[in-house]
């Protein structure tokens, strides 16, 4: 039922007794003390983690203008992996399944219409073989069950979650590789930093990272996304859509640059990159023209994994500095929302490449106000509808021999998909 008023006055009268009055030109100057100190390059406890690729650059573009240049690329592909979510049942599995899609812009009806499934299932039974091999369906989709079985694992849903995403997108992007004939955008960033996180994680996601085969091959197909495409001369980068790092911010405060006010990197680079005029007395912001900054080199956070670490866990042909991760953010004033824009240095060293992949993403945003094209199709046509979710649900269930494990927010709240 919706609050009373007099207790929805006391909840929010609440914020009363905060006592934090920093205002936000106060933020918007330790945000300039940030760009002009320490962000050339950014020093982490072993060196550099940030570090701009040319100038240090805050750069402006007119939205009306770029929407109408001809964008540098003929064609561009989009790739995003949606899923079912972890779920648990009571005979103690515990699944996800993804569903990893490719468009594609112009559309191609053959393209968006292959998919990647893949189910992975935890089960604390070591002698359960559930696993199948890869198999083809409705020609050129393919479909695979991958077992994780490890006893007394607290993280099970994560392990399902993480390994069916990213197997099921890596192995969509290089199955479909020869399709791609200028750029890849995936949804998201290049590597899969969510599971390369586990090795700092905690000792059991760390072992779980060091000792899983399929860990490594999904590590390994990522490397060989950009081995394949660098061969072929062919552009892969990644559009974050919802930035969350935090590792430009955490590094800040350990080097005491003064107030640190952000939650996460994305806020930082909006008060770094919004514009504001006065108009009678109040700061109004200008929504004209897109922002976005230089490429930077990044070695912090999980990125350093690709950089550093890598060669102890997969097989590369390039140099160690061409899979090192590279980025540049974008800000659409009109939503106030800031995007990030990822490839390897293999592809961003070029200066010409790094020009012709920005001119397309801030066209492409103009022109949508909000992510490229391909990206929001390819999450249209990955996505897991909550109709779909239900029947799927409904259909293990049955050929399972069993149900799913619910409690009590089943009922108060309706089922979780």
């Amino acid at each position: 039922m919706t609050l009373d008023p007099v207790h929805f006055d006391g909840i929010a009268g609440l914020a009363d007794h905060i006592d934090y009055d920093a205002e936000d030109r106060d933020h918007r100057a330790a945000a300039e003390n940030v760009w002009e100190n320490f962000l050339d390059p950014l020093y982490g406890d072993d060196g550099p983690i940030l570090e701009p690729m040319d100038e240090l650059a805050r750069k402006r573009v007119p939205t009306e203008e770029i929407a109408l240049e001809e964008p540098p690329f003929p064609t561009i592909h989009g790739l995003d992996a949606g899923t079912l979510n972890p779920k648990v049942f009571k005979n103690g599995l515990v699944l996800d399944v993804a569903h990893a899609a490719m468009s594609v812009q112009p559309s191609d009806l053959d393209l968006h219409d292959c998919r990647t499934v893949v189910k992975a299932v935890h089960c604390n039974d070591t002698t359960a073989k559930l696993e199948t091999d890869w198999e083809s369906y409705n020609e050129g989709s393919n479909r695979r069950i991958v077992h994780t079985s490890r006893p007394e694992n607290q993280y099970e849903e994560d392990m399902v979650h993480a390994l069916a995403l990213y197997l099921a997108e890596s192995r969509h992007a290089l199955n479909n590789a020869d399709r791609v004939s200028d750029l890849l955008l995936l949804d998201g960033p290049i590597y899969p930093k969510g599971i390369v996180r586990w090795k700092y994680r905690s000792s059991e996601l760390s072992r779980l990272f060091e000792d899983s085969p399929y860990i490594q091959q999904v590590l390994q197909n990522y490397v060989r996304l950009v081995e394949e495409f660098g061969d072929r001369d062919v552009l892969v980068a990644g559009f974050v859509k919802n930035v969350s790092s935090k590792a430009i911010v955490r590094t800040l405060v350990r080097n005491g640059a003064g107030p640190v006010p952000w939650a996460h990197d994305a806020a930082l680079f909006s008060q770094l990159l919004e514009r504001r005029e006065q108009v009678d007395g109040e700061y109004e912001r200008l929504t004209d023209e897109l922002m976005l900054t230089n490429w930077f080199v990044s070695t912090g956070g999980a990125d350093r994994f690709f950089a550093a670490e890598a060669d102890g866990y997969v097989d590369r042909t390039l140099a160690p500095e061409q899979y090192r991760v590279t980025f540049c953010m974008v800000y659409d004033p009109r939503r106030d929302i800031v995007y990030k824009v990822e490839a390897p240095y293999a592809v961003t060293e070029d200066e010409e490449t790094r020009r012709n992949v920005e001119r397309q993403i801030l066209q492409e945003i103009a022109l949508q106000r909000g992510p490229p094209q391909v990206i929001s199709k390819a999450d249209e046509l990955a996505r897991i509808d909550r109709g779909s979710v239900e029947s799927l649900i409904k259909s293990f269930e049955r050929s399972l021999d069993t149900e799913l494990d619910e409690n009590y927010n089943a009922v108060r709240w309706g089922r979780d998909y």
